[in-house]
């Protein structure tokens, strides 16, 4: 089975909707969501407001309703107990790593809960048979890791020595420097070839 590795934040839109859209379209590969804490990489966290207006964007220029339940008030002070969270149930096996993953963000950006409150992560935890402990040191390999490589943003998906940068959509900005997004069918096709492969 192939490994598909994506080093992504919590946070980022671009990353639910991508990393959605590859599990669903490639069931035969082992997909590891390795941490990439932006709030580490940018000294600070997303700013919700500005996640906002991207959410509104993708879901006006895609069509799709994955935020329906942002909630600018339930915004995490922190991703780092949920990045955690998330490489306790890999250290399980990588199919309740990817499970865990998804139901991260779509707890954030779904269903408007607040992924740094302990009570939601122990609820998450509990709802896919996680035992969490302290990972840290697993979150800090990841980014550790992800800077060797020269990860560029979140996501950014690895198949092998291979990499590719948000594969499943194409964003851009227009001459009035507005964020531009469409599914990228043909990045995307490549991708899941070089997964086949």
């Amino acid at each position: 089975m192939t490994t598909v590795e994506v080093f992504a934040d919590i946070t980022c839109p671009f990353t639910h909707v991508g990393l959605k859209r590859v599990a669903d379209h490639a069931p035969t590969a082992d997909i590891i969501v390795r941490a990439w804490p932006l709030e580490w990489v940018n000294g600070q966290g997303l700013d919700v407001d500005a996640v906002a207006v991207k959410a509104r964007t993708l879901h006006d220029q895609l069509g799709i309703d994955e935020f329906t339940g942002l909630r600018t008030d339930r915004w995490p002070a922190t991703t780092i107990p949920a990045l955690e969270l998330a490489a306790a149930a890999y250290a399980q096996d990588a199919a309740t790593g990817l499970a865990v993953s998804l139901a991260l963000r779509t707890a954030l950006f779904e269903d408007g809960r607040d992924i740094s409150d302990p009570a939601v992560l122990a609820e998450i935890a509990r709802d896919h048979g996680v035992t969490a402990g302290d990972m840290r040191a697993a979150v800090e390999a990841d980014y550790a890791d992800g800077r060797e490589r020269g990860v560029s943003g979140s996501p950014h998906f690895w198949v092998g020595d291979d990499d590719y940068f948000c594969p499943a959509l194409d964003i851009g900005h227009d001459a009035e420097n507005h964020l531009t997004a469409r599914f990228d069918e043909d990045g995307l096709a490549r991708f899941f070839e070089r997964i086949d492969r």
